[in-house]
């Protein structure tokens, strides 16, 4: 729960043109995605974090249009592949075309090369194809025939996948999935939500034209913000609690696999990005509780009879986090 700052605050650095630019792209975004304010701080918060996005929920629920929204406010190059059985990693990365003229190849860049990479049904593609985002999801570079290729930062891959279909899906190993800072989980809208979408249908202020988005956000605006929220600071003591609650994923008996460093890592950098699109220049415990379940809830495997019985990692997750004392 976002915390109210006390009368007379003073951040110890400049946080007014970070929180101006949020308010600047969450009202941009409310033009067309009616509730999901929670998704919303969420994705700000891992763009924010350098980090990727793995978006699950049921078909209808504004993944996809979500991804695009952010890419149109945030003015960053955008691009969006639908994955299939039959796609091919050339199909992403790119390839080596033959070129008549000057009698050489030439690569020609694949769809993979834009700043937001919205990547549909990532689950429907095999472990091949899915493999091919493994080095430019880590090392922000593609790899063809030998010559390395770049990506332009900032970098971001957002993924959705449907949580209920399984027929011609191909479940993602746990490394790539260790890959993507956050896995958000989409829902139905409230009762309110859902009226308020149809009186926007009805009378078009809701609709699915793009180009009532404004750009709010540069691309220079977001490198500036992201180094903004380095210099937010965390005590010793939260880097400890963020530490129990990992380690306990680890001694958890309901769990196969726990979470890795690289998690720990990511509630730390999440938690502090938090923490500064919410006005403050420290990290308190609420920061940390309200991005460890985003973090954690695709890293952790259940045990063989956990899921058999078809308990929840989100269960799990939350006992630990209720689990592990809270520091004052």
């Amino acid at each position: 729960m976002e915390e109210q700052l006390e009368p007379g605050f003073t951040p110890r650095i400049e946080l007014n043109e970070l929180l101006q630019g949020k308010e600047k792209l969450t009202r941009e975004i409310g033009k067309m995605l009616v509730g999901q304010d929670r998704l919303v701080e969420l994705l700000l918060t891992a763009i924010l974090s350098d980090g990727h996005i793995l978006i699950e929920g049921v078909p209808g629920v504004a993944k996809t249009l979500t991804a695009k929204l952010f890419a149109k406010a945030l003015q960053l190059s955008f691009s969006r592949i639908q994955f299939t059985p039959d796609l091919m990693p050339s199909d992403i990365t790119g390839t080596n075309v033959f070129n008549q003229k000057k009698s050489a190849f030439e690569f020609k860049h694949g769809p993979i090369f834009a700043n937001i990479v919205l990547i549909d049904e990532i689950n429907r593609a095999p472990a091949k194809t899915q493999a091919a985002l493994f080095e430019c999801m880590e090392e922000r570079q593609i790899s063809v025939d030998g010559t390395t290729y770049p990506l332009d930062p900032p970098f971001i891959v957002i993924a959705t996948q449907n949580p209920v279909e399984h027929e011609g899906t191909y479940k993602l190993p746990e490394a790539q999935l260790d890959r993507f800072l956050f896995k958000l989980d989409v829902t139905y809208p409230s009762f309110e939500e859902e009226i308020r979408i149809l009186k926007g249908v009805t009378t078009q202020e809701i609709s699915n034209d793009l180009g009532r988005i404004n750009g709010v956000i540069s691309a220079e605006e977001l490198a500036s913000f992201r180094e903004t929220t380095r210099d937010v600071q965390i005590d010793d003591h939260l880097l400890e609690y963020i530490t129990k609650i990992v380690k306990n994923t680890r001694e958890n008996p309901d769990l196969y696999l726990g979470a890795s460093p690289r998690a720990s890592i990511g509630i730390l950098i999440g938690s502090r990005s938090l923490a500064a699109i919410r006005g403050r220049d420290f990290v308190t415990p609420d920061d940390i509780r309200d991005v460890v379940y985003s973090v954690l809830n695709h890293r952790v495997v259940l045990t063989p009879e956990r899921e058999m019985e078809g308990v929840s990692p989100t269960v799990i997750v939350n006992n630990i986090i209720n689990q592990v004392e809270v520091p004052r």
